[in-house]
C-alpha cells in the first residue's frame, strides 16, 4: 500500500524565540507533530541574535544603511558560522533527538539556490544612489530538486539563509526573502512566517484590529497607509513572492504560542492568512 503523503508546509523560524532553549524545544515538538500527521516540512532560518553575538564577539561594528546591515567578507565568515555552525545545528540536534530525521543545509549545498549580489538603491532630493552592501546578496534561481528528494524520503530539510553567485561568490541573504522564494520553488500548500505577534493589526497597538485574512492587492494599500510597516514589511513582501510564484497561501503567526503551531492544517482561524 503506498502512503499518501499530505502537502508541505514551509516554515520560517527566526528572532527571539531561537534564543529561549525551552520555547525552541516546544515550537518544534509542534512543528514535528505537524510531520507526524503526514505533513512534508520544511524549515528556513534566520538568526539575528545569533549573528549580533557572535559578531560582537569578534569585535566587529555592524553598519545599517536605511536599515539593512552591510556584510563584509570578515563579517560573512562569522556570520555563516553562527548561522550554520550554531543556529542549524542545533535546530538539527533537536529534530532528532525527537525521533525525526534532519538535514542541515544552506543555499550553497548542492547550489540548490544561486545568489546575486543586492544592488540597494535609495532616492535622494535630485537622484538615486546605489549603496553597496557587501556580501548581501538576493535569490536569482532555485533548483528545487534536492529539497523534493529530500522529502520524498522523508527527511526534515533545516536551510539557513547563504547561497553563492554563480561566480562561487558567497551573499548572506535576507530570511524571509529566503524562506518566500523557496515557498514559491516547491508550491507548498502552507508558507508559514513565526513571529513574535500575533498577525498583522489595523492598528498595531490594538490586538483587537487584526486582520485575519488579507489578499495580494491590498497590501500596497495597507503600505501606502502605514498599516505595513518596520519589521512587518520585508514579511507582507516574503508572502508575495511566495504566492506570486506557486504557493498556496502564506500565513503570518504567533511563533511563541506553540499551541497555534498544532492547529495548523485544521479549520482554526490563526494569525494573518494572505491569499492571491
Amino acid at each position: 500500500m503506498i502512503k499518501k503523503i499530505k502537502p508541505t508546509i514551509l516554515f520560517k523560524y527566526g528572532g527571539n524565540a531561537m534564543t529561549n532553549e525551552k520555547l525552541k524545544l516546544e515550537i518544534l515538538t509542534a512543528i514535528t507533530k505537524l510531520k507526524s500527521d503526514g505533513f512534508q516540512i520544511v524549515i528556513v532560518h534566520g538568526g539575528g541574535p545569533f549573528i549580533e553575538k557572535a559578531l560582537t564577539k569578534a569585535k566587529i561594528v555592524s553598519e545599517f544603511i536605511d536599515g539593512h546591515r552591510k556584510t563584509t567578507t570578515e563579517a560573512l565568515q562569522h556570520i555563516e558560522m553562527a548561522l550554520k555552525g550554531q543556529v542549524n545545528g542545533s535546530l538539527v540536534s533537536i529534530i532528532n533527538k525527537l525521533g525525526h530525521k534532519a538535514v542541515g543545509l544552506s543555499g550553497k549545498d548542492g547550489r540548490f539556490v544561486t545568489a546575486i549580489k543586492r544592488q540597494y538603491q535609495r532616492q535622494l532630493a535630485d537622484k538615486t544612489e546605489t549603496i553597496d552592501l557587501g556580501q548581501v546578496g538576493d535569490v536569482l534561481e532555485i533548483d528545487s530538486s534536492l529539497i523534493e528528494l529530500l522529502l520524498q524520503h522523508d527527511y526534515i530539510p533545516v536551510i539557513t539563509c547563504l547561497a553563492m553567485d554563480k561566480e562561487g561568490n558567497d551573499y548572506n541573504i535576507n530570511a524571509d526573502m529566503f524562506a518566500g522564494e523557496l515557498a514559491g520553488a516547491l508550491k507548498v500548500q502552507d508558507y508559514i512566517i513565526l513571529t513574535d505577534v500575533d498577525g498583522l493589526f489595523r492598528d498595531k497597538d490594538d490586538p483587537e484590529t487584526i486582520i485575519s485574512e488579507l489578499h495580494l492587492p491590498e497590501i500596497k494599500l495597507l503600505i501606502d497607509q502605514k498599516v505595513i510597516q518596520g519589521g512587518m514589511l520585508p514579511k507582507l513582501e516574503s508572502c508575495s513572492k511566495a504566492l506570486a510564484k506557486g504557493a498556496q497561501s502564506a500565513q503570518i503567526i504567533n511563533g511563541t504560542k506553540p499551541d497555534l503551531i498544532e492547529k495548523l492544517g485544521k479549520d482554526f482561524i490563526i494569525g494573518t492568512t494572505i491569499k492571491l
